[in-house]
């Protein structure tokens, strides 16, 4: 049986209830582990089984809302605390001091918009959060905009899942192309700025 099917997904749901939702939404936030989550199609899924009555929508929202937040806050922490000492190497091709101070270039230009659209972007979402940790992004900015993006995620994903599991049979087997659809169209305003970027470049 995969593990990333529709039908197994949701029959995980409904046994492992809120407080597995709960930690999968965590772990898949901010734990270098959780990268192999699925998040996006999770919170479709569990918006689905709360149509059918097996979980409480106002309560699952909540529940997957604060998971985010203190899912990326621990990210962060961990980034903040472990990044420069991974990175203090001087020759390294990839955890160096040199990349440490791109970091934290990148993260002081576009730190804000990044952990936003993060959200919707699979696998990336994990590492985001520990790189602005490990850029030193600040704090305060970084969680005014951790709220925002799982704000928008929650209410985005379980309300979809849950209104469409209401009038649409079989919702189930759409969830795949659907989950796709939400993010290529939530990473569509980032891959424009990075074509400006790079337009300006070669004009340059």
């Amino acid at each position: 049986m995969d593990f990333f099917s529709t039908e197994t997904l949701i029959e995980i749901i409904k046994i492992v209830g809120y407080l597995g939702i709960s930690c999968i939404v965590f772990a898949e936030s901010g734990l270098l582990i959780g990268f192999f989550l699925p998040g996006d199609s999770l919170l479709f899924a569990t918006g689905i089984v709360a149509s059918q009555g097996y979980l409480n929508i106002y309560f699952l929202i909540p529940i997957i809302f604060i998971s985010a937040v203190l899912g990326d806050n621990f990210g962060y922490g961990f980034g903040k605390r472990f990044g420069p000492r991974v990175f203090n190497k001087e020759k390294s091709l990839f955890f160096n001091k040199e990349n440490l101070e791109k970091a934290k270039v990148f993260y002081r230009r576009h730190g804000p918009l990044t952990i936003v659209l993060a959200r919707f972007m699979p696998v990336i979402r994990t590492f985001v959060p520990i790189l602005a940790g490990v850029g030193k992004m600040n704090y305060k900015v970084f969680l005014f905009y951790n709220f925002l993006g799982a704000f928008l995620w929650s209410m985005s994903l379980v309300p979809a899942g849950f209104y469409l599991g209401s009038i649409v049979p079989n919702i189930d087997i759409y969830i795949l192309p659907i989950v796709i659809g939400i993010v290529l169209f939530s990473i569509l305003p980032s891959l424009v700025y990075i074509i400006k970027n790079h337009l300006k470049r070669i004009k340059k």
